[in-house]
């Protein structure tokens, strides 16, 4: 049976391409020299990515391989505009990530509720021949098409946003401690690997106050280099203001595993050392006064490290507190800012981007040779965009 949780898909989208301008002269009763009366083409349709709250994966767009948006239409005579083409929104899940599939390229983020991302603009109109008219030129017989549309295939990945994430190995007892802080009820059984998809999970603190918190799948020496549920998973890592490393009282060697599981992370992502750190021994109810007091002395300095036991509840109102002194520490605020202003950033430059692109076509436009249209009919000339070179040279 397939999961419901979907954090990766590739669409292709295409905008639409907007509508020709009219090359039509105006012949009517009591107006033989009516002029130039084409209307100009309507605007294609754009693609636009919008964060919606109200998803957490991207199941509903897993079966939806094309998007379409819709063409402009063309100009018609008294100066009629064409219709312009309806934008077509995809809506996605805050944390949602692009990448363009054949290159791999970062295209933009969606990183809130309501955010609407340009990813693909629809063609411009083309201006019809009304709009060329000049007291030299006043007939002239050409018009421009339409812009072309844009087309690329997506790949979409979502990366979990929550203030907390659980790092651990498999049996660690990461979903049994989002179970006791939260009403999050992921599956827990005594097997590695219980956990195949990313849970969240409210934590309520004091104040009415609350901060969320992420189930990552276990991860096993290697993982970065695709072993065990491999890379799938590990990018859920990144969008974690706070990563909480869970390691059982009764292994070996808790520092040790604590640094195996820190190596993981970066070689998947060096950047994932620069987050704030917790560390939590977990089953710590297997444990005595005197020997959490020994192993208090030989793990790491350079972060708070509680221990707990989520089946008794013991240190479980401390590891609150201090998740919610480290999630509010001036640091970690600076550190989330700048990841903003990061994302920020890429947006305006994918942006620019793609006005750059889009302008440099600005002012082409395709004719054909005024002679092919001296004996046209007035309703054919509708089909001709034409263009008199000497004029243009003038």
């Amino acid at each position: 049976m397939d999961s419901n949780f979907v954090d990766y898909v590739k669409i292709y989208c295409r905008s639409g391409k907007g509508g020709r301008g009219s090359m039509h002269l105006r012949h009517v009763k009591y107006q033989p020299n009516g002029g130039p009366d084409g209307g100009d083409g309507g605007k294609g349709g754009s693609v636009i990515l919008r964060g919606n709250h109200n998803y957490w994966t991207l199941l509903h767009l897993k079966y939806q391989r094309h998007v379409f948006a819709e063409n402009g239409g063309n100009g018609g005579r008294d100066k009629c505009h064409g219709t312009d083409g309806k934008d077509i929104y995809i809506d996605v899940p805050c944390g949602t990530v692009v990448y363009n599939a054949e290159t791999g390229k970062y295209v933009c983020d969606v990183t809130y509720d309501g955010q609407e991302v340009m990813l693909l603009k629809g063609g411009r109109g083309g201006l019809g021949n009304w709009q060329f008219r000049t007291a030299t030129r006043q007939t002239p017989r050409f018009a421009q098409p339409g812009e072309p549309m844009q087309e690329m295939t997506v790949i979409l990945e979502l990366k979990l946003l929550a203030d907390v994430g659980l790092v651990g190995f498999p049996n660690a007892g990461k979903s049994t401690l989002l179970s006791a802080l939260s009403s999050a009820r992921p599956k827990i059984a005594n097997y590695p690997f219980t956990t195949l998809e990313p849970s969240l999970g409210i934590v309520s603190y004091r104040d009415n106050k609350s901060f969320v918190m992420a189930d990552i799948p276990g991860i096993i020496e290697g993982a970065s280099e695709g072993k065990g549920l491999g890379l799938r998973f590990l990018r859920h890592i990144e969008r974690n203001s706070l990563l909480l490393f869970m390691v059982p009282g009764d292994t070996d060697d808790i520092k040790h595993d604590y640094e195996v599981l820190l190596n993981e992370l970066k070689k998947f992502n060096p950047e994932m050392l620069d987050k704030h750190r917790v560390l939590a021994v977990t089953k710590s109810d297997l444990l005595d006064d005197e020997l959490i007091e020994m192993l208090r002395e030989t793990l790491p300095t350079d972060l708070p490290v509680v221990f707990i036991s989520s089946v008794t509840g013991y240190g479980l109102d401390e590891l609150k507190d201090v998740l919610w002194e480290e999630l509010n520490s001036e640091s970690n605020k600076l550190q989330e800012i700048t990841a903003e202003d990061t994302l920020v950033h890429r947006d305006k430059d994918m942006q620019k981007l793609t006005t750059e692109l889009h302008d440099e076509g600005e002012d082409e436009v395709l004719f054909v040779d005024e002679d092919e249209v001296e004996d046209a009919d007035d309703d054919e000339l509708d089909d001709y965009e034409t263009f008199d070179p000497d004029e243009e040279k003038a």
